[in-house]
């Protein structure tokens, strides 16, 4: 290269000369925003609740714990009103204190769910 940076830029062409930002294999921008009738409606919000014909669940998290709950007492409460835990994972922080927030996996489908409607928006032990 026999040219500095400033020559370069300098003999570039100024103004409407920009690349395409259309997508791959979207066909142009009227597929993009327009509202296609084989696209599925979507959710109007983010709290919409799932389908009806959606596969049942084997995993949720739970936020909101006290910082003094351990894995074994969120798997003993689960295994007792639920059904049987695969695995209970506490979030910790970089100082080692949890951060009120596990993710909790069923051993069997549907269990998940079951939590859920049981459990959410609830106080458990009056805390």
């Amino acid at each position: 290269m026999d040219k500095s940076l400033d020559e370069i830029i300098a003999t570039r062409p100024r103004g409407g000369m920009r690349r395409s930002s259309t997508r791959r294999g979207t066909g142009g921008r009227a597929q993009i925003i327009g509202a296609g009738a084989t696209s599925p409606p979507r959710a109007r919000y983010a709290g919409a609740a799932p389908a009806s014909g959606a596969p049942p669940a084997d995993k949720i998290m739970v936020s909101n714990l006290p910082l003094d709950v351990n894995e074994t007492q969120i798997k003993e409460l689960f295994h007792q009103t639920v059904g049987p835990c695969r695995e209970v994972t506490l979030h910790y922080d970089a100082a080692g204190r949890s951060k009120g927030v596990a993710a909790v996996q069923f051993q069997r489908r549907g269990d998940a769910s079951k939590a859920y409607q049981q459990y959410n928006n609830r106080l458990i032990d009056g805390s």
